[in-house]
C-alpha cells in the first residue's frame, strides 16, 4: 500500500511473522536537495523510533525516471549516492542520523533524482502465536542539481480540463528551461478564466503551501515539461484560462 505525503511515500508491507510488532518511525526531512560539489553535496536524514521496542532500519537507494505526470522508481541503485550508516538498530525513543552524499559524476548535464528509503526490517521472535508483522518504508525524495544552477519554471500552456470528479478544472503544462530541478510548490499560481465573450468570470491564486498540501511538492526536472491539474473548480467548462507562476523570493 502506497500513500503520498507531499513528496514522501510511506509503503506498508505485511510480512509473515509470529506476532504483531508495534513499531513506528518518524523520518525527516522528506525532500532533500543536493549539489555536485561543496557543503551541499551531503545532508542528514533523521529517523526517530517513537515506540517502545528497538527498531531495525536499513537505508535503500533507487534511481528515479521523470515522466510528464511525475516520477517512476527504477528499482535499481545507480551507485551515485552513499548513505552512512547503511543499517542500524534504533533504541526506543532515540534518533539516528544518516548522512546522504552525492558521489556520482560532478559534471551533471541536468538534475538527477532518487528515492532513499528508510526500510523497517522484520524481527524474529519466539512467540508461537501465528500473526502478521507490519513493516513501514518511508521514501525520501533526493534530488541533485548541477553546481550553481537554478530552476526557471514557467507555465507553457493552460487549458480547461476536468478533475477526478469530472468538474471543470485548470490543466497546466509547467516547463523548466534550466538544468536544475524546481518545485511548483515553491511559488504561487494565479488562474484567470474568461467566458466565450471575453468577460472575466473567475480569478484565484493558489499559494505554495496549498499546492504542496493538494499536489505534493510538484517536482519539475531540469529541462522537463510536466502536465498538472490544479486543485480548483472552475465555474464553467467553456471559455479560456490564463495561468501565471510566480516563484518565492
Amino acid at each position: 500500500m502506497l500513500r503520498s505525503f507531499g513528496g514522501a511515500v510511506v509503503a506498508v508491507t505485511i510480512a509473515a511473522a509470529v506476532s504483531v510488532a508495534a513499531y513506528a518511525m518518524v523520518v525527516q526531512p522528506v525532500v532533500i536537495d543536493l549539489t555536485t560539489s561543496g557543503r551541499t553535496m551531503s545532508q542528514v536524514i533523521t529517523v526517530e523510533n517513537t515506540f517502545d521496542k528497538p527498531l531495525p532500519v536499513e537505508m535503500r537507494i533507487e534511481g528515479l525516471e521523470l515522466t510528464p505526470d511525475g516520477v517512476n522508481a527504477t528499482g535499481k541503485d545507480p551507485g551515485e549516492l552513499a548513505v552512512f550508516p547503511p543499517q542500524t538498530l534504533i533504541q526506543p525513543g532515540q534518533r539516528q542520523s544518516f548522512r546522504v552524499q552525492y558521489v556520482g559524476d560532478p559534471a551533471l548535464a541536468r538534475s538527477k533524482h532518487y528515492f532513499v528509503t528508510a526500510a523497517q526490517l522484520p524481527v524474529q521472535t519466539n512467540d508461537t502465536q501465528s500473526n502478521v508483522q507490519l513493516l513501514y518504508n518511508f521514501q525520501v525524495l533526493v534530488s541533485v542539481s548541477p553546481d550553481g544552477a537554478k530552476p526557471t519554471l514557467t507555465i507553457a500552456s493552460a487549458e480547461i480540463g476536468k478533475d477526478t470528479e469530472g468538474n471543470p478544472a485548470p490543466v497546466i503544462s509547467v516547463a523548466n528551461a534550466s538544468a536544475a530541478h524546481g518545485y511548483l510548490s515553491r511559488g504561487r499560481v494565479r488562474v484567470i478564466q474568461f467566458a466565450p465573450d471575453g468577460k472575466e468570470i473567475f480569478r484565484k491564486e493558489i499559494s505554495g503551501p496549498e499546492l504542496q498540501q493538494t499536489l505534493g511538492y510538484g517536482l519539475i526536472g531540469g529541462g522537463q515539461t510536466r502536465r498538472m491539474t490544479l486543485p480548483m473548480r472552475l465555474p464553467q467548462p467553456g471559455g479560456r484560462i490564463e495561468a501565471q507562476f510566480t516563484p518565492d523570493n
